[in-house]
């Protein structure tokens, strides 16, 4: 008999066409059989050796994760509710241009010191990968959801270049060429940089370019957090597809927002840029969080020059008078293009966590409400914050704008994406409610979107970009990465005040056709795996 049989579940299957009702057989792993109306039509109906009533639930395929911060949370907590609670059976981490491989000893050592905030310290893994195909094999040991990984270009340039802000000789670029292209073959899916973080922001146009040429010559993507969100952001957006035409590489544009008051109302600036490009040819697709604040470390505001060196630079220029000066400066009157070419505003900037829990007064307040407690300035604060938790502090930053946030997610090409941080004592509830909210939020009660299309701007559509032929659809010969939820009761339960709330309306989810969610409870099921780039 079959493992499994779901039946009589409201079918939304991935396409965007009407719901159906049927009966989902499962077996092994895959969809094997899918049949409609079988209760109406009093044909026979299938039998496995479990059966699931799903009177009143919707059936689609498992969410997809565009952009996750899940690269050592999947080895450190096997539970993982923050995602597997959500329905998503399948993330893409290695973002924003830092991640844990390709590595050394020396340049690990400086990104887990770079993303503590991200990812906290490390201190608790083990660390026994070095290449992409290792980080991918320690993966395949068992857990919680399916990952795929980009190749962090900040982490190469790192590798080869170092932390210093100067162009790549032309014998380095051969090495980071020669260091992507063994990351493609090994199974990445595609190439992420953060241009406003070090040290990926280092490297000019012409540097990515041909790096991305060799992503596209392996059918990967390239995912950038591009060079602004603020002041300039809809020149970053288009400096960003004029590099992918060059090179010949698919773009998919990360956390795609118009940010900071210089943007509000600017949304259709930027989908007029993407649609022109479409029309001309371009392959673009965008992920979104459905929230306006931001999310990430204090010290990523900091103007690039004083962030050369890496993080024991960094804080050696906040123990000078001088050159702290010469930072606040830019921060609060310049711009730092570490805060997007726009002033700081320091009441918009809160403390979501900490490194060191001496300094845990700190999280849930603005930098300024904690400046006026203290009777200091705003930038004393936040330098003191700085330098006693070793750059470990991230941050919400409340610079978003509704309006903007409606407009791209119903854009042709828009996939969802949490950038859930899951470090901290108060971090942003996208972490744990992203896709609820879309379904709850977006879809029940605004109607911004049909259910029927979100749940393809969740699955299919990023499975399409993924270039990943049995996920993403429910389809029969598929792979059973599923989630059933109630269309009437489905939300995210996170909030600002609870952000690790966990859902509510998704009773079950699968992944290889095994239960991780079920009666609304994480199982003991370890299902997920590496899920390495399909070769050409």
């Amino acid at each position: 008999m079959e493992d499994l049989v779901i039946r009589d579940a409201d079918v939304v299957d991935g396409s965007g066409e009407p719901s159906y009702r049927a009966d989902v057989v499962i077996d092994d792993g895959r969809i094997t059989a899918i049949v409609k109306e079988a209760a109406a039509a009093g044909c026979q109906r299938p039998r496995a050796m479990r059966e699931l009533d799903a009177e009143g639930l919707v059936l689609s395929p498992g969410f997809i994760d565009m952009h996750a911060h899940s690269d050592l949370a999947l080895l450190r907590d096997p539970d993982h509710s923050a995602k597997a609670a959500q329905g998503v059976t399948l993330e893409v981490i290695g973002q924003d241009g830092l991640s844990y491989a390709p590595v050394d000893d020396r340049t690990l050592d400086g990104v887990r010191r770079a993303i503590t905030g991200w990812n906290g310290s490390g201190d608790d893994i083990d660390f026994d990968w070095r290449s992409v195909g290792e980080y991918l094999d320690r993966l395949d040991r068992g857990i919680a959801v399916n990952a795929a990984y980009l190749i962090p270009q900040g982490t190469v340039r790192a590798l080869v270049v170092g932390w210093e802000d100067r162009p790549a000789t032309p014998r380095e670029l051969v090495r980071m060429r020669e260091l992507v292209a063994e990351g493609m073959e090994q199974g990445a899916v595609g190439m992420s940089s953060g241009l406003t973080y070090t040290p990926g922001m280092y490297a000019d146009d012409a540097e990515l370019t041909e790096l991305c040429r060799v992503v596209g010559s392996y059918g990967g993507y390239y995912c950038p957090h591009h060079r602004s969100y603020g002041a300039g952001a809809l020149e970053a957006y288009a400096e960003m597809v004029e590099l992918s035409r060059k090179a010949g590489c698919p773009l998919h544009l990360a956390h795609a927002t118009m940010n900071f008051g210089v943007n509000k109302g600017r949304a259709a600036d930027l989908l007029t840029l993407l649609d022109d490009a479409l029309a001309a040819g371009a392959d673009i697709s965008l992920d979104t969080y459905p929230y306006t604040p931001g999310c990430t470390t204090l010290a990523a505001l900091l103007p690039s020059w004083a962030s050369a060196g890496g993080p024991q630079s960094v804080l050696a220029r906040l123990a000078d008078e001088t050159t702290a000066e010469r930072i606040r400066h830019d921060l609060e009157v310049t711009g730092s293009d570490g805060c997007h070419g726009v002033p700081v505003e320091w009441d918009t900037i809160e403390i979501s966590g900490v490194a060191d829990p001496a300094l845990a007064g700190h999280v849930g307040r603005t930098v300024l409400e904690s400046a006026r407690q203290r009777g200091e300035a705003p930038w004393t604060t936040a330098r003191r914050l700085l330098v006693e938790d070793r750059l470990g502090s991230t941050i919400l930053q409340h610079v978003g704008h509704e309006e903007n946030v409606r407009a791209i997610m119903r854009h042709r090409t828009h996939t969802g994406g949490s950038d859930g941080i899951l470090q901290g004592a108060k971090p942003h509830p996208r972490a744990y409610g992203t896709f609820p909210h879309y379904l709850g939020r977006y879809v029940r009660e605004l109607g911004v979107l049909s259910l029927e299309e979100c749940v393809r701007h969740l699955t299919a559509r990023p499975a399409a970009r993924l270039r990943l032929p049995d996920r993403g659809l429910v389809r029969e010969g598929h792979r059973a990465d599923l989630v059933l939820f109630d269309p009437v009761t489905v939300a995210a339960g996170s909030t600002f005040e609870q952000p690790r709330a966990l859902p509510v309306g998704i009773p079950y989810v699968l992944v290889d056709g095994r239960f991780v969610i079920e009666d609304g409870r994480r199982t003991e099921v370890l299902a997920g795996r590496a899920v390495r780039r399909t070769p050409r």
